[in-house]
Formats: structure tokens, C-alpha cells, sequence
């Protein structure tokens, strides 16, 4: 059952996946709802395996690059991808740690009869049988969980080595993180090592940060009982060593426990309501189908609460996992996943929660030059397919199709040309384009008919098959590689005036366009794939998250598009979350409303656990699926542009309306220019929308071409707006000069 923002089960959480995540952006904590003896596992968004990354040393792999391209202009793809086996670096990202696991009695043996478990997405608070209220503060720093239960200290127990002190209603926990942690997928010993290493004189090793998570039971006098935990770690900056202080971890922790203790549970939690509704209230969604409405805020909860200002990004857990190995290293994987974390950060109102992505990129940028320098003898800088809170940017080990793939940064600049056009102002986005742009340009090399292609290029996880019929992974001009290739140039071009300016337009002018035959074709010419239904839609994204290939100004490519999703779909692909999600965005896109309601039934009924927390197959975990966050953040994206949508010079509203949404609102999306929108519906047909201008200028609306006549109003005037050309098929444009901070209010004739 559920009710607005309000998730409830009538079950405990049988798996992790199956829990209540609360967090606030660095502290997370795993709720499992259990009756009598709650449990919760802890996080810090910084408390990762190993430490900062050296150089890379030894001979340059880039001597291997005129070999690698020559095989490549042969034909000779078997020999590629022998050539790009040696040019990776033969190690892999760290792993995202648990800390551990609490367990507190907080209910007397046998009390009460029922069950229910609450999640309050508009507070970001459980609740277990009304008797155990659980939130974690932001302001405060800490986990909080209140009952009217027995005054016991909980157990506390570590996949690391740790040290436990028990001292009256206090619990100090402190040990390390492993020095070494290999991907769950390399069967290999030993798979977690530990370093015997002592911590120098300022406390700091070169690998196996420290942690502490100090835990405070407090009866108020009251009745109530309450438990604090807060954490702490090593973590002192992706190229610094980190400390292995467990003694002042623990006093910070402490100090954070104190603070909390010194204050009510009640001003704490309205504290922590206030700061979270800050974010929450920004947008709302009201639909006729309860399930989708709650998923689209429990997408928007789970940004809330893993990714804040000052912290980590959300990687593929968020800041949630339980295990020391957990799935692809619960790392932030750069060919598709990570991103479609944010994609929902400037639409759905939480612009300000993109900062710790652009923070990532930072990082990249610098070690991204060695990668470039050392793998490809480039100018510029480059990541690979996935990273780390080290930042890694070197290709891993391991088969060509996912670690040769070198356009990561190039994909992670987007977010900054993104927080610019929905009217925010990224200092980095000049540098970062700057940079990919080098990089780029280092790449491209002329095919045979002279134009300009990506070599060496892969499309992400995807094998094609040689006319041998053997599986292969890198070639030239992969459809999105030159994509990727063509929007940075475009887009340094627009902002700089400089050499670089003039040798990206020179490439541009020759870059081969991606290639159309019936669809459009994920390499640049028709080559066969293993996988047809392949989870992975990189060929199409110039339609979706790019904003290239429109129906309006390239219609040939947008209908190629239609045709390759179409082939993907007939082979079984969308089978799992994020790239369900994916498909999603793609059918918003493409204006069909019937595989978008397709795509959320599926994210609900077979790739959401109970919790509604996105599911990825893996036959490693005993439920055969873990839990991975991106398919949540792709949805809330989806859902965002089936209603509104701005990315072809009109805010256009109810594009792309869900039959089964025949009524509704939603209030508060932001659009591209720096406006914002809200839009109301019955019967299917608009009855209402507000407007607020970013800035001064000629404002364009786009509504469906069945709403009636729509008169536009500022306050008690009345606004003089045209219609103007420009429109997609059975919709229809209007325009107006617009004042900054200004609400315009639409409504049709015959409503007034």
C-alpha cells in the first residue's frame, strides 16, 4: 500500500536492496525495518579501499598506437583488439567499504501484533510499527533513531579488522579499509588485502584509511530511548595520502555524537526536515497513478540523500552498500552510469546537488593528463570507462570492448554545458572543454575517404562481428565516440577564440557524420552485433542525453534513431534498470508516450525491489539481482521530460503524456534558459501553466495543438503573445518578451 510520498511495506527488508536508504549525502544508513532489533548499515561516501594513485610508469603504450591504427585501416580488428589489450594498465579502481552494521533492540520481544515499515519521502524519515522513528541529518551529522524501548547499547559489527571499546552508553569502533580490493569480478587471490603498514608520523599510510564510527544510547527521561552514530574516515583528498589516525577519526565522530546528544530529538528532526524539504519542496508531481508518482519522488529522495554539496557523487550504490566487494566496485562507472545519476539534477529542481559530479571532473582533469599523455601520447586529458574517489583515469584490465573506451571526460563535460544552459554558471566548464577538446583532436585521424574519425574507438561494452564472424571491440568512429567528438568541438567552438578554437572548427568541417543505413548504425559502417539487444543505447545518444538529433531540425536522424531503438527492442534490450531508464528518455524523446508507459511498468513490476530501489541482474547475489541507483535517477529524468521538455529552443509542455496520465500537475521543473515550469492537465489536455523567465528576453512556449486558444497574464495584465512557426506536427508554438523573475500564467480562453 501506499499513499502520497509515502512508501509502506508490510514486510521487513528480506535483502539490502529491499531496505529504507536514508542519508544525508556523506553519512548513509540502510534501514532494514525490523520489528524488534532494527539494522542499519552504515556508509561514508569517502571511505573507499586503497589510496591516491601514482603516475604511470614504465614505456609509454602510445608507441603502440600507429600499429593499433594501421590494423585498424586494414581491417584487421582481431589484431586491434590485441593491441589494445597491451595498452591498458593492468590495474583496476578501488572499492566503495561498508563501515559495518548496527543492530539495536528497540522494541520489547512480541510487541505489536502487526507490522508496517514507513519510508516519509517528503520528510526523509522511517518509521518501523509507529513505535522507531529513523533519520539521518544533514546539519547534525548523525544517524537518529528514537523508541520506547529498553536502554541498550547496540552491536555493532565490521567486515574489517576493528577494535571495539564499550564504555557505559557509549560504542567506539575504529580500524581500516582494505589497502587493495579487486572487482567482484576478477577471480583472483587474494581479492582484499589489508596493509600491515604502520601510519607515519603525521598519521597518514599509502593506502587502508582509518576509520571510526562512535554510537551513543540516551534515555531522555520521557520514555524515549535513543540512539546517535556518527562516522568518520581517512579521507583526505584524491591525491593525498590518506590517515590512519583512528584516535582523532574517533574524536571527530565523538564530538558529532556530543553535539547531537546536547539536543532534543525534536529540534533535531525538525532541524533536519527543514534542511531536506529545502530541496524536496522545490518541484512536485501529482498523477493518477499513485506507483509512478511515488517512484518519481523516491528518485528525487535518493539524489537528496546521496549527493550534497561538499561531498562525493552518488557511484553505483549511491553511498549504500554492504559488501567489502561489492558489484563493478560499486565505483563510478563513466560509460553511461554515473551521468544518468545527475541527468535529473537540473530538470527536477536540485541543480545545486550536480556540484559533486563537477567536483569528480575536477579530479579527472588532473589525472586525466597523465592517461592521455602516458597512453596516447595526447595533449589534453582522458578517462576511461569507469573511476574512483582516487581518481583513476588509466584503462583497466581487462577486455577491450569496456577498457579501451577513452571518451569519459569527454561524456562527464556535458554536465557542465548542461548546469550552463539551465542558467547556472560552472567555472569549469572553459578548462574541462578546453582540455577534452586537446584530447580530441589528438584522436582523430582521416579514414579513406578522408574524413575525420575517432581512432582507436569502441562503443561501450559492445562487440561487433568481423567477417569471420569473431567477436571484436575496437575499430574507428564508433556512432558514439563521434558524437561525443563533435559536441565538445561544437561546443568549445562557442565559448573560445583561440588556435584551439580554429584547429576544433578546421576537424569539425571533416568530421564523418555518424552513419545511416535504414537506422542509424553504431559503428560507421553496418557490421553485424553480437548482441542486438545489447543493454547499452551509446549509438543513440545524440537524441538522448545529447541534444543533436531533434525531430524538428534533423529528421532524418531522428527517425534513424526510432529505427535502431526499435532493432534493440525486437533482441530483449532493457533488461536491466538504468538501461530501461534509458529507453525511457529515448521514448520521451521521440514523442512515444506507449514504450514510455511500457518502460516505467517494467522499472516498477520487474526491475524495482519492494523498496522501489532499481534493480541489476547479477548471478553472483543469492536474489539474483543487487541494487544499482542510475535506473532511479533515469527514470526521474524520463518521467521529467514525458511532461516538460527544452532542448529545441521552446519550453514544451505534455509532449510526450502517458495515456494512463490523463490528469495531473506538476510544478517547479526547470528548463533549459533558465526559466521554470509548471503545467496542469485533465482529460488529457492542458488547463493551466506558469512560467518564471530566467533572465530578459523573447520567451517561446510550446503546447499541445488541441489546447484551445491560450490567453497570457503577469499578475492582473495581460501579456500580448503570438503565435509563431516552428512547431512539431500537431503542436503549436507562442512567444513573448519576458522579464527576468517574472511568473507568466497561461490558461485557455475557456477556462476564464
Amino acid at each position: 500500500m501506499t499513499t502520497r510520498h509515502l512508501l509502506r511495506l508490510s514486510t521487513p527488508a528480506a535483502h539490502f536492496h529491499d531496505g529504507f536508504p536514508l542519508g544525508n549525502g556523506r553519512l548513509g544508513a540502510m534501514a532494514y525495518g525490523r520489528p524488534e532489533v532494527e539494522r542499519f548499515d552504515l556508509n561514508l561516501d569517502t571511505f573507499w579501499s586503497g589510496g591516491p594513485q601514482p603516475p604511470p610508469e614504465g614505456p609509454s603504450p602510445a608507441g603502440l598506437l600507429p600499429e593499433l591504427r594501421a590494423a585498424i585501416a586494414a581491417g584487421d580488428f582481431e589484431r586491434a583488439d590485441e593491441l589494445g589489450r597491451r595498452m591498458q594498465s593492468g590495474g583496476w579502481t578501488q572499492a566503495y567499504q561498508p563501515l559495518g552494521f548496527i543492530e539495536w533492540r528497540h522494541t520489547a520481544a512480541g510487541e505489536p501484533s502487526g507490522y508496517r515499515r514507513e519510508l516519509d519521502l517528503a520528510r526523509a524519515v522511517t518509521t518501523v510499527n509507529g513505535l522507531l522513528t529513523s533519520f539521518v541529518s544533514a546539519p547534525a551529522g548523525v544517524l537518529v533513531a528514537s523508541a520506547r524501548g529498553p536502554l541498550e547499547l547496540p552491536e555493532f559489527t565490521s567486515p574489517h579488522p576493528v577494535e571495539v571499546i564499550r564504555d557505559g552508553e557509549w560504542l567506539t569502533i575504529t580500524g581500516r579499509a582494505p589497502a587493495n580490493v579487486l572487482p567482484d569480478y576478477i577471480n583472483r587471490e587474494p581479492a582484499v588485502v589489508y596493509g600491515a603498514d604502520a601510519p607515519d608520523r603525521d598519521g597518514t599510510v599509502a593506502a587502508g584509511m582509518g576509520f571510526a564510527v562512535v554510537i551513543a544510547v540516551q534515555g531522555t527521561g520521557s520514555g524515549e530511548v535513543r540512539m546517535v552514530a556518527a562516522a568518520a574516515d581517512g579521507f583526505r583528498g584524491h591525491a593525498v595520502r590518506p590517515s590512519a589516525d583512528t584516535a582523532e577519526l574517533a574524536r571527530r565522530a565523538r564530538a558529532q555524537v556530543e553535539a547531537a546528544l546536547s539536543r532534543s530529538t525534536a529540534e533535531l528532526l525538525a532541524e533536519h526536515e527543514a534542511d531536506y524539504r529545502g530541496y524536496f519542496d522545490r518541484v512536485d508531481l501529482s498523477l493518477p497513478d499513485e506507483r509512478a508518482e511515488l517512484y518519481y519522488h523516491f528518485g528525487r529522495y535518493l539524489l537528496i540523500s546521496s549527493s550534497r554539496p561538499g561531498t562525493q557523487p552518488a557511484n553505483l550504490q549511491g553511498i549504500w552498500n554492504a559488501d567489502v566487494r561489492p558489484g563493478w566496485s560499486s565505483n563510478y562507472t563513466t560509460n553511461i552510469n554515473v551521468q544518468m545519476n545527475y541527468w535529473p539534477a537540473e530538470p527536477a529542481g536540485l541543480p545545486d546537488l550536480h556540484q559533486p559530479l563537477f567536483e569528480l571532473i575536477g579530479g579527472l582533469l588532473d589525472t586525466g593528463q597523465d592517461a592521455a599523455r602516458h597512453y596516447y601520447g595526447a595533449a589534453g586529458s582522458t578517462t576511461h570507462h569507469n573511476t574512483d574517489l582516487w581518481r583513476f583515469s588509466a584503462p583497466v584490465n581487462g577486455e577491450p570492448q569496456w577498457a579501451n573506451w577513452s571518451s569519459g571526460l569527454l561524456w562527464l563535460t556535458a554536465h557542465l554545458w548542461d548546469h550552463l544552459e539551465y542558467g547556472g554558471a560552472p567555472e569549469l566548464l572553459l578548462p574541462a572543454l578546453r582540455s577534452v577538446t586537446s584530447f580530441a583532436l589528438a584522436l582523430l585521424v582521416p579514414d579513406a575517404q578522408g574524413k575525420l574519425v575517432m581512432s582507436p574507438s569502441t562503443s561501450p561494452e559492445h562487440h561487433f562481428l568481423t567477417e569471420a564472424g569473431n567477436p571484436a571491440a575496437i575499430s574507428a568512429g564508433a556512432a558514439m565516440d563521434q558524437e561525443l567528438v563533435r559536441e565538445v568541438l561544437t561546443r568549445y567552438c562557442s565559448l573560445a577564440d583561440d588556435e584551439l578554437a580554429v584547429r576544433a572548427g578546421k576537424a569539425l568541417s571533416q568530421l564523418r557524420p555518424v552513419a545511416i543505413d535504414g537506422e542509424l548504425l553504431e559503428w560507421y559502417d553496418r557490421r553485424p552485433s553480437q548482441e542486438p539487444g545489447h543493454r547499452h543505447l551509446s549509438h543513440l545518444y545524440g537524441l538522448y542525453p545529447g541534444t543533436r538529433i531533434t525531430e524538428s531540425g534533423t529528421p532524418d536522424d531522428f527517425e534513424a534513431v526510432r529505427q535502431a531503438l526499435a532493432t534493440r527492442l525486437q533482441h530483449g534490450s532493457g533488461h536491466t534498470g538504468w538501461s530501461q531508464a534509458w529507453i525511457l528518455c529515448l521514448a520521451a524523446r521521440l514523442r512515444d508516450p506507449e514504450l514510455a508507459e511500457r518502460s516505467i511498468a517494467i522499472l516498477l513490476d520487474e526491475l524495482g525491489s519492494v523498496s522501489l530501489l532499481d534493480l541489476h541482474p547479477h548471478g553472483g547475489r543469492p536474489s539474483g539481482y543487487i541494487f544499482q541507483i542510475d535506473g532511479n535517477f533515469g527514470a526521474v529524468a524520463g518521467m521529467t521530460e514525458l511532461l516538460v521538455q527544452s532542448h529545441e529552443g521552446a519550453v514544451s509542455l505534455l509532449k510526450t503524456l502517458p495515456g494512463s496520465w490523463d490528469t495531473g500537475s506538476v510544478r517547479g521543473i526547470r528548463c533549459r534558459g533558465g526559466y521554470t515550469a509548471s503545467v496542469a492537465w485533465s482529460a488529457g489536455m492542458l488547463t493551466s501553466a506558469a512560467i518564471t523567465a530566467g533572465s530578459d528576453g523573447r520567451l517561446v512556449v510550446e503546447v499541445p495543438g488541441d489546447t484551445p486558444p491560450l490567453t497570457v497574464t503577469c499578475g492582473e495584465r495581460a501579456v500580448p503573445a503570438r503565435e509563431v512557426s516552428g512547431a512539431l506536427a500537431g503542436r503549436r508554438r507562442m512567444a513573448w518578451d519576458a522579464t527576468a523573475l517574472t511568473r507568466y500564467t497561461l490558461l485557455p480562453e475557456r477556462s476564464l
